[in-house]
């Protein structure tokens, strides 16, 4: 079956193109799809069944190969055939069982799943040739690889986990400032009277404790257990979470090397025929780095879809120093992208999300 797009098409390419893809020969997957693995904007990622042990992340960098680098740089490698644990503050590979045949107007963009971001695993995917982390270029032929560093909780991963999504786009798909102005002015995409849009729709962190009875997040614990990616509603909160109480100040301390589970003050939505990323802010306005897992999909938070407005949750760490931050205190835009056509399901419908018309939540595998 052949894949066609029109030349001056400029959209994100929504599920059922996903799947026309594959059928075209342009994704490669070593076995067939499973249930969900194709979401309204984007397509999960499948870890293979082998992964290795690397001294230290890296880039292929032109004309040279993710394989011929591993070779040079793996520490061993093990099957994960039948599962293993991935230690904390190790880096591994592993091949993806898909693989992309992208024609010239197509580019791919990968980031973590929510579930990935929220145990703080940190993933990218890499491809041969490349000189940045979960880009692929438009016409790219080859394998795909993820990067995987767990960073607070050691994780139990096997053949077909799930930890990356990917993205495909054509064409300048972002809306421009009068666009998402136009778009706020239709569907009230944030729930504030004086909303930011300058950049994208700003997002900032909620201290107050106010939605979530005096709590403003969790902190994760050290030395736990390890956590089963595949395991849903499997594991006790206290187990791995301390929960933090709200200051009267507003205020939360953020201890370096320390990670911490909190939520946006702002619900926010996204209509059926747009996607949105969050990016960073401002890398300059602090010392803290929030590991979000950046991909909205349609219907996120929106209320055909079963949300009312959803809060975005926010993986934050400082970094080298404590850092003070305050209630309010903007994390983030969302961005928003114009889809190439409306997905057959939105985001909520039909696969089950475990964070629609979500408040301040951990993870799918902690029992609430």
């Amino acid at each position: 079956m052949s894949f066609t797009i029109a030349a001056d098409a400029n959209g994100i390419l929504p599920d059922r193109m996903i799947a026309a893809m594959a059928e075209g020969g342009l994704i490669l997957p070593a076995y067939d799809f499973v249930e969900s693995q194709i979401q309204p904007a984007s397509l999960d990622l499948r870890l293979g069944d082998i992964a290795y042990r690397v001294r230290a992340s890296f880039l292929p960098g032109p004309g040279a190969t993710v394989a011929e680098r591993i070779d040079e740089l793996k520490l061993h490698e093990f099957s994960l055939a039948d599962g293993a644990v991935l230690e904390t503050n190790c880096v591994y590979i592993v091949p993806l069982l898909e693989s992309l045949a992208l024609p010239p107007e197509i580019v791919a963009a990968a980031n973590p799943k929510s579930s990935t971001g929220r145990l703080d695993v940190f993933t990218r995917v890499i491809a041969d040739g490349t000189r940045r982390f979960d880009m692929i270029g438009a016409g790219y032929h080859g394998p795909l690889y993820a990067e995987i560093s767990p960073k607070t909780f050691p994780v139990l991963v096997r053949e077909g986990s799930r930890l990356s999504q990917v993205r495909f786009r054509t064409g300048d798909a972002i809306l421009n400032a009068d666009e998402l102005d136009a778009l706020h002015a239709s569907e009230r995409l944030v729930d504030i009277d004086d909303a930011d849009l300058s950049g994208g729709v700003a997002v900032s962190v909620d201290l107050s404790g106010e939605k979530a009875s005096g709590f403003v997040g969790y902190r994760a614990k050290r030395h736990t257990g390890v956590v089963d990616v595949d395991r849903r509603s499997g594991y006790s909160v206290e187990d791995f979470w301390e929960p933090i109480s709200a200051r009267p100040d507003g205020s939360l301390i953020l201890d370096p090397g320390e990670f911490y589970i909190l939520a946006s003050k702002e619900a926010v939505q996204v209509p059926p025929d747009f996607a949105a990323e969050m990016v960073p802010f401002d890398p300059l306005v602090g010392e803290f780095r929030v590991h979000y897992a950046g991909f909205f999909d349609p219907g996120f938070g929106y209320a055909g879809a079963g949300g009312l407005g959803s809060r975005a949750v926010l993986e934050v760490r400082s970094r080298e120093v404590p850092f003070i931050l305050e209630h309010g205190q903007i994390v983030g835009r969302l961005v928003y992208e114009k889809m190439l056509a409306r997905p057959d399901a939105m985001y909520g419908q039909r696969i089950g999300s475990n964070y629609q018309a979500q408040g301040l939540k951990l993870s799918k595998h902690f029992r609430v």
